[in-house]
């Protein structure tokens, strides 16, 4: 018994550090803008949207050694600014749509109508709108740690090349780590911008990746974006009727809108994809999140399974249960075993957590379309 514990515990340790997901890969092609949104869509999923700087690094190495020196993505001009953080995500959870820390007045966009940035005041920590081109101390954040820089340059670049990007504030928590590292109580930048640019699938991503003096809408007729391969994957925007080759992306899961019983599921996307999905961090699953949301049960299944012989839940690809995500009253290893099995969905709406269900109940699943 103990060294089948010794060989358990060597195994969660080995799946725990997972490495940064990506929930779609990406395909190179060539077309004008509006002709290549409609191959994308027609072929894959869509035209790329990039979310972050893994996905984004991902795609460098996708163009290493292709031809020309840009390349579509799936971001043009919209009509409407809308507010978001450099950090990027697909998610709202991500972008901290909801968290909002105006000073009185603010945002007033009030000098020549070109105050698309924001910093934050260190004395009480709220925010105004200003031009992005001031000069400020700013916040990086590398995914744990604050770190405050005083320095006169492009706070982006710099975060982004040192750390992981400037700082969001998505809840009261992270305003007050903020506001304990500021060394100033002048203005002080922060990750949040206001642009009009829409992804092509409509995802919520914030993350911009922009060449320096761009987007410039040269003469009032660039409204689509395409990727610099000579400029370190930054972007530009440009005239959406010039013939570039194209990225489109494909998404990883699936939601199958058909109701089946767990084992029905399993062996539905094993015939059809590769396997039911496994939710191994808080990332994926904000991507289930996004996916079940189309369902038409109550509950979406997942690849997660109870044994009652050893009395532990596991992934049915193999893994065991490093992140969780279990609503209240579900996921005890003394699970009720008869008449049947259980086994793990997760809620289409609401609180969107994970339930133990016996396993012929019928729901829509998530199937994982693609390995790697």
């Amino acid at each position: 018994v103990a060294q089948n514990q010794q060989l358990n515990n060597n195994h969660i340790l080995s799946v725990c550090g997972v490495s940064p997901y990506v929930p779609h890969r990406y395909h190179f092609v060539n077309k004008n803008w509006t002709e290549a949104q409609s191959y994308c869509r027609q072929t894959y999923t869509d035209l790329a949207t990039i979310n972050n700087m893994n996905e984004m690094k991902k795609l460098k190495n996708t163009l290493k050694n292709k031809d020309g020196n840009y390349v579509w993505i799936g971001l043009n001009r919209g009509n409407t600014g809308k507010w978001g953080w450099s950090l990027g995500g697909g998610n709202l959870k991500n972008v901290g749509v909801s968290y909002r820390n105006w000073s009185s007045g603010e945002p007033n966009n009030a000098r020549a109508g070109n105050e698309f940035c924001v910093a934050m005041f260190n004395t009480n920590g709220k925010w105004l709108d200003v031009q992005c081109g001031d000069y400020c101390p700013f916040v990086c954040f590398d995914g744990k740690i604050f770190y405050f820089k005083y320095r006169l340059m492009n706070a982006q670049s710099y975060c982004r090349e040192n750390h992981t990007d400037l700082a969001s504030v998505r809840n009261e928590t992270e305003r007050q780590q903020i506001c304990s590292v500021i060394q100033t109580a002048d203005r002080n930048w922060i990750g949040l911008f206001n642009d009009s640019w829409n992804w092509s699938d409509q995802s919520s991503s914030s993350f911009r990746y922009w060449d320096s003096n761009q987007p410039d809408n040269y003469e009032g007729k660039e409204n689509c974006t395409t990727l610099i391969m000579t400029e370190q994957g930054h972007w530009n925007d440009d005239n959406c009727d010039k013939p570039y080759p194209f990225i489109c992306h494909e998404d990883k899961l699936i939601l199958i809108q058909q109701k089946l019983s767990w084992p029905e599921a399993l062996r539905y996307c094993r015939e059809n994809h590769v396997d039911l999905v496994s939710v191994h961090s808080e990332e994926i699953q904000l991507w289930v999140e996004d996916v079940v949301q189309k369902a038409s049960t109550d509950h979406v299944w997942l690849g997660l399974r109870h044994t009652c012989t050893l009395r532990f839940w596991f992934w049915m690809s193999g893994d065991f249960i490093c992140y969780d995500n279990w609503a209240p009253g579900n996921g005890t290893e003394g699970e009720d075993c008869s008449p049947v099995e259980r086994t793990g969905a997760v809620q289409a709406r609401g609180d969107q957590q994970w339930v133990s269900l016996p396993e012929n109940q019928t729901l829509n699943f998530i199937c994982i379309k693609y390995e790697g």
